[in-house]
């Protein structure tokens, strides 16, 4: 078995027990503003992170449109902000 750092080691760990996508939700949540600006944080209610598809719900249609036509922007910025490729899909509800 060969010797791992305590940050490799904690890092296999979230890997293989899927609590790394709940932490990354948890903090894509804490941090939604600074990730997609005041706007956008302000007219969607909710987000959810399952399987690397992050679900925005919003009631404001010029904003659901707008999201629909960024998908790929607001992809790229998301997973630029976690230095990671933690979406991999933007549903708009």
């Amino acid at each position: 078995m060969g010797s791992y750092s305590i940050g490799e080691a904690l890092n296999m760990v979230l890997e293989k027990s899927f609590w790394k996508q709940k932490i990354v939700e948890l903090r894509m949540r804490e941090e939604w503003e600074t990730i997609v600006g005041k706007t956008i944080s302000k007219y969607t209610r909710n987000i959810n992170l399952f399987n690397r598809v992050l679900t925005i719900y919003t009631d404001v249609a010029p904003l659901k449109q707008e999201l629909l036509l960024g998908k790929e922007q607001l992809m790229a910025t998301i997973n630029e902000y976690f230095a990671d490729k933690v979406v991999i899909e933007i549903v708009i509800k």
